[in-house]
């Protein structure tokens, strides 16, 4: 039994979009909301894409993208789309002859900014090629790129101005009977994009891909992404999302599961609990949460960890948990398994320990999960 069934505050209830396929993955619909990264690398430096972005896979990335901003970038994506194991999406901005080049060297996803991509008769060519080669389209609005003519109508960039791009954008597609597409609309403003996503999702079915746009360095980023986006997943909007930081593609991965899995929204890797510490604490809870954020990053399979000081709260939450450590005296601690009292270990050996008690059950829980689906086969 789900804790949403016993516990019905805890529902999302997300709003009904059309499904599309980025690749071979889902977008929308009933679909598990996806976690994008875009790479920093130059493109044409082959290499170093591949390599960033299976990083950013073996972190937890459904899909990646990658700027194409010339020709030679455009090419570079058949060797990069053959060897990498997610879809691909080219950003596009510009020129719209890239975008036919990405299509035609293995990208699953055109994104084009309304702002830069030219008028209809391009936008056109881009539906075309997109067509041709089995591809989807984000169509990616962006206050601080917007059409001109929506500029002068509303004086400056705004909820109202973007979505208007956005949905003349979509009536173009839809025009030419393509309906493969996704929509975002982004600001550095967290109200400014709250309020184009919520009008965007009462405006369209179609999927809606969530970002607070140049959100910021690592900490200041990661508080804007979880504030504008969190709100949004929350009220049920958003099928795919992306943390734009300035940082390492990984750290957007990361701070996007933790905002889905804050949520009960998608859940990968091993969920810590942990107290902020104080004088009660029984051991040095700082560094041993980030040497066991450390130690357990190789753990995808969905799990709780709480690490608590002492026994004001350590009990309660641990029993909540799949693994617990409870801060005691004298130098050691109490280990829960399951959500029960196991045994005391002393502090010196706690890191291990607990390491080996995530794994064991990770083990487990892998275990049960396929023999529940070979008994559903």
């Amino acid at each position: 039994m789900s804790l949403n069934h016993v516990r019905p505050w805890r529902n999302i209830y997300r709003r009904t979009s059309r499904q599309i396929m980025v690749g071979k993955v889902p977008v929308g619909g009933d679909a598990p909301i996806t976690v994008q990264t875009m790479t920093n690398t130059l493109t044409t430096d082959v290499k170093a894409t591949i390599e960033q972005i299976n990083a950013a896979v073996d972190a937890g990335a459904d899909i990646v993208r990658v700027s194409a901003p010339d020709r030679e970038s455009a090419l570079a994506l058949k060797e990069i789309t053959s060897n990498v194991s997610v879809p691909i999406v080219a950003d596009i901005h510009f020129h719209y002859k890239r975008a036919i080049e990405a299509a035609e060297n293995g990208a699953a996803c055109l994104r084009i900014n309304p702002g830069n991509i030219g008028d209809e008769s391009r936008v056109k060519e881009v539906i075309k090629a997109a067509r041709d080669y089995g591809c989807s389209i984000r169509i990616g609005v962006n206050a601080g790129s917007l059409e001109k003519h929506l500029l002068e109508k509303y004086g400056e960039p705004c909820p109202n101005a973007m979505v208007e791009s956005g949905l003349d954008h979509i009536k173009i597609l839809q025009d030419n009977d393509f309906h493969e597409f996704k929509i975002s609309c982004k600001a550095s403003d967290v109200f400014m994009a709250a309020a184009a996503y919520q009008q965007l999702a009462e405006a369209t079915d179609a999927p809606i891909h969530l970002g607070i746009t140049e959100a910021g360095g690592l900490t200041s980023g990661t508080i804007k992404s979880a504030i504008g986006l969190g709100n949004l997943l929350w009220m049920g909007i958003g099928d795919t999302i992306r943390v734009s930081l300035s940082a390492d593609p990984v750290e957007e991965i990361k701070v996007g599961y933790e905002i889905l899995k804050s949520l009960g929204l998608r859940h990968r890797g091993v969920n810590i609990i942990s107290c902020p510490s104080c004088a009660r604490q029984g051991f040095d809870v700082i560094k041993t949460v980030e040497a066991l954020e450390k130690r357990l990053e190789h753990i995808k399979t969905p799990m709780s960890l709480s690490i608590i000081g002492c026994v004001v709260n350590g009990p309660g939450e641990a029993l909540m948990t799949d693994v617990g450590w409870t801060g005691g005296g004298a130098g050691s601690g109490m280990v829960y398994l399951g959500g029960k009292q196991s045994h005391k270990m002393d502090n010196d050996s706690m890191i291990e320990h607990i390491v080996e008690q995530v794994e064991k059950k990770a083990a487990e829980l892998e275990a049960d999960a396929a023999a529940a689906e070979q008994a559903a086969e």
